[in-house]
């Protein structure tokens, strides 16, 4: 039982934390034997088209078209394409008085893939940049991911996510920042290191080229089309100063039902993606697939309520100090946690508490992600997530 106790608390220190300090070891080592890629400044830009798939979202496409046509980029280089599929809204009629833009409609929903799959023939550009319709780029995005392709081995480039936390935020805001900024810093050494593992449909783009076509049941299809691509040995660059800002989740509530849309598509890619995770083709993308992706999406949840019962078992039988000391720390990290659902349910801001609610509530979201996907009850079409007003 201790042996057991023992790895399963090695695997999940090494998911959450084990990972990020090893990550920036290698990346110090790499620094001293190679140089980094050095950019050109005087190139020949490429041809982009920016692919926007919007589904009801009338009360943010202004501004989302507005944020688009003021994109520091050539114009005779870049087209903005909207795909509106299933808008029951006045979404397409707000973009179909744009003549600049591309709208691509029609009535049936079929999901996000399966809007960008209908987009992809009427794409003639070089590079293809995909963002979300509730989020917005900062001026240079564009240029500062196509600049990566001057390195033929990069066939894409994820930008980074912000998350916009009021300074009186709540357990979604606070939780979702507080991830995604560490979520940021471990792309950024994945990156360093060798590849990104995936990207997020915020912000990222490939070369047009490279698309391969994914199921159109795919759940999270921003990962699957970058992984593709992967698969086939090329690099997916991260490019922190490319960014797209969007508020949080209304509440945790929400943030829950996305999370759980996205381990669902976890579990589901991790099924699909086995030349990912065959160290035979690339090693050391395999060791970063595994150690960033795949623990957190399988078994790391699974092992948290395992170390508990199993620590709680060997404190109570040995009788051991050490034991004792870890098992009441573990106790008082998930009564901070219970703390934090008990301040937000009342609206009460305490940020310090939020972290290890967050935690909680994005470990179950793995598991009951998991249990969904293999009751085949996940649909490809997005569901629209609440998102706070600023």
């Amino acid at each position: 039982m201790v042996v057991t106790f023992w790895i399963c608390l090695s695997l999940v220190a090494y998911t959450f934390i084990g990972y990020g300090f090893l990550l920036s070891i290698l990346v110090k080592i790499k620094r001293l034997f190679a140089k980094p890629f050095n950019f050109a400044t005087n190139v020949n830009l490429p041809s982009v088209t920016l692919v926007i798939a919007a589904y009801n979202e009338e009360d943010l496409i202004d501004e989302k078209i507005t944020n688009s046509l003021q994109l520091n980029y050539p114009k005779d280089k870049i087209k903005i394409m909207f795909v509106t599929d299933g808008s029951t809204d006045s979404t397409p009629d707000k973009v179909r008085v744009h003549s600049e833009i591309i709208l691509l409609h029609q009535d049936l929903r079929a999901g996000k893939m399966a809007a960008i799959k209908r987009a992809i023939p009427f794409v003639t550009s070089e590079v293809i940049v995909f963002t979300d319709a509730n989020t917005f780029l900062n001026e240079d995005a564009i240029l500062e991911l196509v600049k990566h392709y001057q390195n033929p081995k990069v066939g894409a480039v994820a930008g980074e996510k912000r998350i916009l936390v009021a300074e009186k935020a709540d357990a979604s805001s606070a939780g979702e920042g507080f991830y995604w900024k560490y979520e940021s810093l471990l792309k950024k050494l994945d990156y360093e290191l060798y590849s990104n593992v995936g990207a997020a449909g915020e912000l990222f783009s490939i070369r047009t080229a490279l698309y391969q076509p994914v199921e159109s049941d795919t759940i999270i299809d921003d990962h699957m089309i970058a992984m593709r691509i992967a698969e086939k040995g090329y690099i997916i660059a991260y490019e922190a100063n490319a960014y797209a800002m969007e508020t949080a989740s209304e509440n945790t509530s929400e943030e829950l039902k996305r999370k759980i849309r996205i381990a669902a598509g976890g579990i589901q890619s991790i099924l699909r993606l086995k030349r990912a995770a065959n160290p035979f083709y690339y090693p050391v993308f395999t060791f970063q697939y595994i150690s960033h992706r795949v623990l957190r999406w399988t078994i790391t949840p699974f092992l948290l309520i395992i170390v508990f019962i199993l620590n709680a078992l060997i404190a109570y039988q040995t009788q051991i100090l050490f034991y004792q000391i870890l098992f009441a720390l573990q106790a008082s990290f998930y009564a901070l946690s219970l703390l934090g659902l008990y301040f937000e349910q009342r609206n009460i801001r305490i940020k310090a508490l939020f972290i290890p609610y967050y935690f909680c509530v994005m470990n179950y979201a793995v598991i009951a992600g998991i249990f969904r996907y293999f009751r085949k009850n996940q649909s490809a079409a997005w569901e629209k997530s609440k998102r706070k007003m600023l």
